[in-house]
């Protein structure tokens, strides 16, 4: 089955197979890293949290679209990221 894609004012996105939910909380972060591994579950986030494969549509850019339920998490994530 095809995963469809979303789209929002700033990405198109296409969410990641181990999403349980698809939902784009209103904290985000935009990683220009493409391919980077990223497992939310390292992470030991309070909230719920979602992670995408992004186009950024101001400019074409691909990456990543994490979003975050708490603003929190969102802070111990960019704390804690290093990129491939």
């Amino acid at each position: 089955m095809a995963t469809q894609t979303i789209t929002t004012d700033l990405y198109q996105l296409y969410p990641s197979p181990r999403n349980t939910l698809r939902t784009v909380f209103g904290h985000q972060l935009f990683l220009p890293h493409p391919y980077a591994l990223i497992h939310l579950p390292d992470f030991h986030l309070e909230g719920k949290a979602t992670l995408f494969a992004a186009c950024r549509l101001a400019d074409q850019k691909m990456g990543q679209l994490v979003t975050f339920e708490l603003p929190q998490d969102q802070e111990r994530f960019e704390r804690q990221f290093t990129p491939d």
